[in-house]
């Protein structure tokens, strides 16, 4: 009796082995069709972040079917919301869209994040990037980068840099310009870009490295001079304005970007389902445009590529947060 029930227990695993991967295939073939797709965004509404997930979002309902939504879960710099993702299960039902901050920059500043951003995650695509520009008021003497670092020289450390934040791609735009040409400036932190760059067009603070599609309404108006762009060719939408190489600072180029991830185990076939509708998203005429038109570049990148240039920014951004001794606070 014992016998038949060990023989008739050790069948029953091996039809589960057997039958598992066919489970995880079936699940896979009805994803995302059992329940909502909830993206999370670890900032608030209204960013750039925000307005990529949405466009996403609207997208892969369209390609793949089922509901997906947006859920906004801000602070702790992005930390708070990717944390929930990296909590969930894998099962292709919650998503991060997040910048660059969350993925290879806050954990280098930050203590306690509660998630390891180079192995809690499946990466799947990075759908776009955004050189910054280094931008000026109009009532300001400084028409080239050449006037910047004349003016940095004469008055080290006087000179004041607005970011949106410590850490943000606006903030180590600046380090690595003060890094790579000699000078040094004065950060000055803000709460979001949206107050730097009040303060910038009142004339408060000097200059500011911000993603160009903060900005670019502001150029176009004549409020604030661009001086340069931190891409490493120029951006389609300021073509006369050159790159920070072309103005003889070498070595500081600087993408924002934006990238989807997954919990860590997502079903490799719900992963590539997934991956292909987030590159034919991006490849959507309407949606193409409306990333262009506000300076966004499209890159929709595969899990292999994102996989890696993951561990390309984190190891860089570590080395600079290192070399310039920076903080959070």
């Amino acid at each position: 009796m014992k016998r038949q029930q060990l023989l008739a227990a050790g069948l029953a695993l091996a039809a589960t082995a057997l039958l598992s991967p066919l489970h995880a295939s079936a699940q896979a073939e009805a994803w995302p069709q059992q329940k909502p797709v909830t993206i999370i965004v670890p900032f608030p509404a209204g960013g750039s972040t925000d307005m990529v997930a949405r466009a996403l979002a609207q997208q892969l309902q369209a390609k793949l079917g089922g509901s997906f939504v947006v859920d906004n879960r801000p602070g702790a710099t992005g930390t708070i919301g990717t944390g929930f993702v990296k909590r969930a299960l894998p099962d292709g039902y919650t998503l991060l869209v997040s910048s660059l901050g969350a993925f290879v920059v806050t954990p280098h500043l930050q203590k306690g994040v509660p998630y390891d951003a180079t192995k809690d995650f499946d990466y799947i695509s990075v759908p776009v990037q955004a050189p910054n520009v280094l931008v000026a008021n109009v009532a300001r003497p400084e028409r080239s980068v050449a006037d910047v670092l004349a003016l940095l020289r004469k008055t080290p450390g006087k000179v004041s840099f607005a970011s949106s934040g410590n850490g943000s791609s606006d903030h180590l735009s600046a380090e690595l310009f003060w890094q790579q040409s000699k000078t040094e400036g004065v950060h000055v932190p803000y709460k979001g870009g949206a107050p730097a760059v009040n303060d910038l067009l009142g004339n408060q603070v000097d200059f500011s490295f911000q993603n160009v599609n903060a900005v670019l309404p502001h150029i176009r108006a004549g409020k604030l001079r661009a001086l340069a762009v931190t891409g490493d060719k120029r951006s389609p939408v300021l073509p006369d304005v050159p790159t920070l190489a072309e103005a003889g600072v070498k070595g500081a180029e600087v993408y924002s970007w934006q990238g989807m991830a997954a919990p860590k185990g997502l079903p490799p076939a719900t992963k590539k389902k997934l991956s292909d509708a987030v590159i034919a998203a991006m490849q959507d005429p309407e949606t193409k445009k409306r990333m262009l038109d506000q300076g966004l570049e499209i890159v929709a990148s595969t899990p292999e590529d994102f996989t890696a240039f993951q561990l390309r920014e984190w190891a860089r951004w570590k080395t600079l947060i290192d070399t310039r001794h920076i903080t959070a606070d």
